[in-house]
């Protein structure tokens, strides 16, 4: 079986590509797609890029031409839940379209023609994507003394399972956080692709399943030191939960 790892951007996946053994690099549809085995497993890694629809394309890329069995979404959130705190991780276990809004003809946040607004995560690769969370948080071997002090991060970080919002709005003001609290309250996190991928990922019966690092607050201050949690933090975290993620996932 064939995974799919996504992000949304080069920094998100930095260092990844190192690990493939038999790497090649194939263009499709714009992008770039590096193949190759990671202890044992074949792997595609791919940049989604930005917002919905480039996201969307490139899981379709996965699944039709590199013929994908699963795809992870790993990236980073602006947290929303009063629960998840910045370095936290969050395990989409659904997802919505925050601006999706076709009323009155359809209730709000429902896809035209789907009858439903949350698409789900595959349970099992969810759970998968749990256990290495807890793992590269335990790994002190991540994240160093100074880099949790220069971010402000708690010595104990969570993981979180929930509603994961989607937009093509990078939402980074405390009054619209507080509106899509208010009309989400269940949602932990708000990030700009994975409800996107989502879609085409149950429209061809490819198990989805997205995990974030909370790299803020969405809030006014979600701008400040953004490019550095990423590139320092959620990085390095990331490629600790992909090596800890990839031995738990199912074999044919």
């Amino acid at each position: 079986m064939t995974t799919g790892i996504l992000s949304a951007m080069a920094q998100e996946q930095a260092g990844l590509a190192a690990h493939l053994r038999d790497l090649r690099t194939e263009r499709y549809a714009g992008r770039e797609f590096q193949v190759g085995r990671w202890q044992g497993r074949e792997v595609v890694l791919a940049l989604s890029r930005i917002g919905k629809v480039a996201p969307a394309t490139t899981a379709a890329a996965l699944i039709e031409r590199f013929g994908v069995s699963r795809i992870v979404f790993t990236g980073v959130a602006g947290g929303l839940h009063p629960s998840v705190r910045v370095g936290d991780t969050v395990i989409g276990t659904e997802f919505v379209q925050h601006d999706m809004d076709a009323s009155p003809i359809f209730p709000r946040y429902e896809v035209p023609l789907y009858g439903r607004s949350r698409f789900l995560a595959d349970s099992v690769l969810a759970e998968c994507l749990a256990q290495a969370a807890q793992a590269a948080l335990q790994d002190g071997a991540v994240l160093d003394e100074a880099t949790r002090m220069r971010f402000g991060l708690p010595d104990s970080q969570r993981v979180h399972h929930g509603l994961i919002a989607s937009g093509d709005r990078f939402v980074s003001r405390a009054e619209e956080a507080a509106q899509l609290r208010a009309a989400l309250p269940e949602a932990m996190a708000v990030e700009m692709e994975a409800a996107a991928v989502a879609q085409v990922c149950h429209d061809h019966g490819v198990p989805f399943a997205a995990v974030r690092n909370i790299s803020d607050r969405a809030d006014d201050q979600a701008h400040v030191d953004f490019g550095a949690y990423i590139e320092d933090v959620a990085g390095r975290q990331a490629r600790a939960l992909i090596a800890a993620l990839l031995p738990l996932l199912p074999s044919p």
